[in-house]
C-alpha cells in the first residue's frame, strides 16, 4: 500500500510540475539593495497558488514592509524534485559565482515520498547547504532553513497520515540537525502544516500543498528573524 500511495503522489506531482523559477515581472523593484536567492520543491514554487501568494515572494513583500529594499526572489525549484534534482538545478542556474543577501532551502519531501533513503538525503542536504552558503554574502549568517510541512494532514494524505508523519519527522530531525551543524538557522513550520487538517482554508484547491493562507502564516512566523539576517 505505502508503494501504491508513493507513486500515485509522484505522478500527481510531475504531471503538475512547475517551469518557472522566477518571479514575474510585477514583482520587479527599482533598485534593489538586497537579494534573496530560494531553494527547494514545490513548496518553494508555489504549485497551485499565484506567483504572489508563493512564501518566498510573501516574504519579500514583507521585508519591504519593514524597509527593506528586496528584489524579487530568485527561485530555484520544480515541484517533484528531490535533493539531487535541486543540486542539479542549482549547477544549471548559477554557473557562475552570484552572492545573495539571503538564502533559504526547504526540501526533502519528495525524498520521502519517492521512497528514498533518509541516508541519501542527509549526504545530498550537505551538498545542498554548502552550495546555499556559497552563495551567500554572508555564508551561513545569511541562509536559513525552513522544515519540511506534513502533507499527512491535507486531503489527499488523510488516508495514510500515521506513516507519511512519522516519516517526515525523520526527515526533519536530519534536516534540523544538518542545518544546526552548518550554523543555519532553522525554522519549524510543520505545526502550522498540521493545521490544515481543521481548517480547509490552509490547503490549495489540488487538495495536497499549501494555500496562500498558509504560506502567509509561515513568514509570519519567522519574517522578523529574517529580517535580523540583513544589514540595517
Amino acid at each position: 500500500m505505502k508503494h501504491l500511495y508513493l507513486l500515485v503522489l509522484l505522478s500527481i506531482s510531475l504531471s503538475c510540475s512547475s517551469t518557472s523559477n522566477t518571479t514575474p515581472p510585477d514583482n520587479t523593484v527599482e533598485d534593489p539593495k538586497f537579494s534573496y536567492l530560494a531553494l527547494g520543491d514545490s513548496y518553494t514554487i508555489g504549485e497551485s497558488v499565484e506567483p504572489s501568494e508563493r512564501w518566498p515572494v510573501q516574504l519579500a513583500a514583507r521585508l519591504r514592509q519593514q524597509n527593506f529594499n528586496m528584489a524579487a526572489p530568485k527561485i530555484i525549484a520544480k515541484t517533484g524534485w528531490t535533493t539531487r534534482n535541486l543540486l542539479n538545478g542549482i549547477e544549471n542556474e548559477l554557473d557562475v559565482q552570484r552572492d545573495f543577501d539571503l538564502v533559504s532551502v526547504l526540501i526533502g519531501v519528495n525524498n520521502q515520498y519517492q521512497g528514498r533513503s533518509i541516508t541519501e538525503y542527509e549526504e545530498e542536504l550537505r551538498q545542498v547547504f554548502r552550495k546555499a552558503i556559497n552563495h551567500s554574502k554572508r555564508m551561513e549568517a545569511g541562509v536559513f532553513a525552513v522544515s519540511i510541512p506534513d502533507y499527512g494532514y491535507t486531503p489527499f494524505g488523510s488516508a495514510h497520515q500515521e506513516e507519511i508523519s512519522a516519516e517526515l519527522e525523520e526527515f526533519n530531525a536530519v534536516f534540523k540537525r544538518v542545518a544546526e551543524e552548518f550554523g543555519v538557522e532553522y525554522f519549524n513550520i510543520t505545526p502550522i502544516s498540521q493545521e490544515a487538517q481543521n481548517n480547509p482554508d490552509l490547503v490549495a484547491p489540488d487538495g495536497l500543498h499549501p494555500s496562500g493562507l498558509m504560506y502567509s502564516q509561515w513568514v509570519d512566523l519567522f519574517a522578523n528573524q529574517v529580517a535580523e539576517k540583513l544589514p540595517k
